[in-house]
């Protein structure tokens, strides 16, 4: 026993065993730190950034320091709450809870004047929404990429007659040097407020004592000065690094589009063919990333157009119309028209089966949800129609529209002064290309109707979307809106006219969209994706993009989509004819060409002429990244987007806390000196046993 004692003490002395003792300590205190942070750190989990975008010669956006930025809270209920923020605090930095209310232009500008004050701003929903509107995006959209110039039309440049949006306060343009969030959860919102009341309110007048409630908000971005700058970079990285680290992204997509009449895709369709192209858009934004419903900017418009091709292609002769039609949905428009610029380009080198040349005239469909009374504007381009023929045309599209009209009571369309110009559109980059005869549908004949074009607020409420309380989900995907009749009536309209710019005279009357179909797809889009309608027409491996809120129709860089891939997908289904193909056949495009697969819950194919063109800007292509004739936006990339609470100290407390700690480590370092220094001292190594005799 004696031995075998002495043998744990020479152990328990050995460097070897000392070191995996303190390996041991260490990763035990690792394990724990997870465990401490949890105790320190609230996280916020339903928070959405304001992210870095560039162009050729600015960046707009926000961004926070590369470790992030930390600030006392303070809530700002009402505008005279900034009075602390600004100058009477006395612990600035400070982040800023800001009411939705308060979110305008008058306010940030106070806060951007003050960013040694300022460490970030967290944003709440307001409920209901602001009811004198809200916009972010600027008053003329897309200035300067559409056919308006000082050259041509210069009345016209820079929306010089009208502010289309004139609601629009620009911030979502500008540039800010501290991170802005917005709370998405009401619940984390109230956690914060509490932690805030609990710990930062001042009583009586007197500054509040430490501990304080404080946040901490990461969103660095890596993107900086313009897009000129930050492709420049990338490029080079690309070039001469192994492993490059890539700055920005342009921002792209894919286009949807489809004809009534199939075609090869693989050539170009003979120059004596006639098209007519339905266009709308598919995309949207806000001032958050990721953050745009879109409801009256894009998805109003886009499910109209679908319901419309859905009803035109159950005409009994449409594969005999003397014309074809092309519905297209264009990704990016909100860009600077990044998916209708790339279009007329493919068009124009012959990328595209259809030519310019081919197309007799062109339908677009632009904001139709909120009709005051029955009326629905026809929009034209008054510099196009200086050219007699041009007019002819215009004037003969007009009339076939209005006829189309009779036969819906509920849509009366209406004609504008010859002298307005054009609101924001895509049919805008085919006429700088070249003069065809074409019309824009919208709800409003002058400004837009829209209060929250491209914000937040933009959702199903704003355009009267709405359910009975006491309806389950799935009575809610079938429940037909007035709003969905309402559309349904235009789309109606749009299938008619279609129909008869196509050449067709018989069954213009039998022509009706389905209400069901609309109200299916508005729920979707901006009620519920994860429905039963949507599993239906989509791939088993497509459904995990179907969440249980509405779908975002924000560009992105990554794509395509998760609204591309529905409209595409719905657009194949509302149109395509099911086809008794094998699933292999189905599932390998180069074992049967043409086909749009699709599997449901009953496997089945559908052969449909639904396709998918690149939405990238041709400045990209052409590697002109300081292009003014295409739209040249990028976004930033960064590492970590993040947001938490916690409870800081006092700066006295802190330095404390800091001198105490380097005493310690001090006081350490002397310790172990003089244990190693009288190491041989203290720690004698046992005598070998001795011998052992029986």
């Amino acid at each position: 026993m004696a031995t075998a004692a002495g043998g744990f003490v020479a152990n328990l002395g050995s460097p070897g065993l000392l070191h995996l003792l303190s390996f041991f300590a260490l990763l035990a205190g690792l394990c724990r730190g997870n465990s401490v942070e949890r105790k320190i750190y609230i996280p916020l989990n339903k928070t959405a950034p304001c992210v870095r975008l560039l162009n050729a010669t600015h960046q707009i956006g926000c961004h926070s320091s590369i470790s992030g930025d930390t600030g006392v809270i303070h809530v700002v209920e009402k505008e005279e709450d900034l009075q602390w923020v600004l100058t009477d605090g006395p612990n600035p930095p400070y982040v800023v809870l800001l009411e939705g209310t308060l979110f305008t232009r008058k306010v940030m500008e106070k806060l951007k004047g003050s960013t040694s004050r300022i460490a970030g701003l967290a944003v709440s929903l307001a409920k209901p929404s602001p009811p004198s509107g809200f916009s972010p995006s600027v008053q003329c959209p897309n200035d300067g990429f559409g056919i308006y110039s000082n050259s041509y039309g210069p009345e016209f440049a820079h929306c010089g007659e009208i502010q289309w949006n004139y609601l629009g306060n620009g911030l979502a343009y500008e540039d800010f040097s501290f991170p802005i969030f917005l709370l998405e959860d009401e619940n984390e919102t109230n956690v914060i407020k509490q932690c805030y009341r609990d710990h930062n309110l001042n009583q009586n007048g007197s500054a509040p004592a430490f501990p304080l409630c404080a946040m901490q908000l990461f969103s660095h971005m890596h993107a900086v000065i313009s897009t000129v700058t930050c492709m420049r970079r990338s490029s080079i990285q690309s070039t001469f690094s192994i492993n490059p680290e890539i700055v920005c992204d342009p921002l792209s997509d894919y286009n949807v589009w489809s004809m009534l009449k199939p075609i090869n895709a693989s050539g170009t369709i003979e120059p004596d063919d006639r098209v007519v192209v339905a266009a709308t858009q598919l995309d949207s934004r806000s001032f958050f990333w990721n953050v745009a419903p879109g409801a009256e900017s894009a998805v109003a418009s886009f499910v109209t157009q679908l319901a419309a091709a859905e009803a035109l292609h159950k005409a009994p002769d449409v594969t005999t119309l003397p014309h074809n039609v092309m519905f297209v949905f264009f990704q990016g428009e909100t860009f600077d028209y990044i998916g209708s610029s790339r279009m007329v380009y493919d068009m124009e080198k012959g990328k595209f089966p259809i030519r310019l040349e081919n197309i007799d005239s062109f339908v677009e469909l632009k904001q139709v949800a909120l009709r005051n009374s029955l009326e629905l504007w026809m929009h034209t381009d008054p510099m196009s129609q200086k050219n007699e023929s041009v007019q002819n045309q215009v004037e003969h599209l007009l009339t076939t529209l209005q006829k189309s009209g009779t036969g819906v009571p509920a849509v009366v369309l209406r004609r504008l002064n010859q002298s307005q110009p054009l609101p924001p559109s895509s049919l805008q980059r085919f006429l700088r290309a070249r003069n065809i005869s074409g019309v824009v549908l919208a709800d409003h004949p002058t400004v837009f109707h829209n209060r929250y074009y491209q914000s937040i607020y933009d959702t199903a409420e704003n355009i009267n979307v709405s359910y009975p309380e006491w309806q389950s989900p799935e009575e809610d995907l079938n429940f037909v809106t007035d709003t969905a009749k309402a559309l349904a009536d235009v789309a109606t309209v749009l299938g008619r006219a279609l129909y008869q710019l196509a050449g067709g005279t018989k069954f213009s009357d039998n022509i009706q969209a389905d209400p069901q179909t609309v109200t299916r797809l508005l729920y979707g889009f901006l009620v519920r994706a994860n429905n039963s309608w949507f599993q239906s027409f989509l791939r088993q491996d497509l459904r995990s993009i179907l969440g249980d809120g509405p779908l975002q129709h924000y560009i992105a860089v990554s794509s395509p989509t998760n609204t591309t891939y529905i409209v595409q997908c719905a657009l194949a289904n509302l149109t395509g004819e099911v086809t008794d193909l094998t699933r292999e056949q189905c599932q390998d495009p180069s074992k049967v060409p043409n086909e749009n697969k699709d599997t449901d819950r009953l496997p089945r194919c559908v052969r449909s002429t639904a396709r998918l063109a690149r939405a990238l800007s041709p400045a990209f292509e052409l590697g002109q990244w300081g292009s003014t004739e295409y739209s040249t936006w990028t976004e930033s990339r960064w590492k970590d987007i993040s947001a938490r609470i916690f409870l800081i100290a006092s700066k006295e407390l802190e330095f404390v806390t800091l001198t105490v700690g380097f005493g310690v480590l001090v006081f350490s370092l002397i310790i172990t000196y003089c244990i190693n220094a009288k190491a041989d001292v203290l720690f004698i190594a046992p005598r070998e046993p001795g011998a052992v005799s029986f």
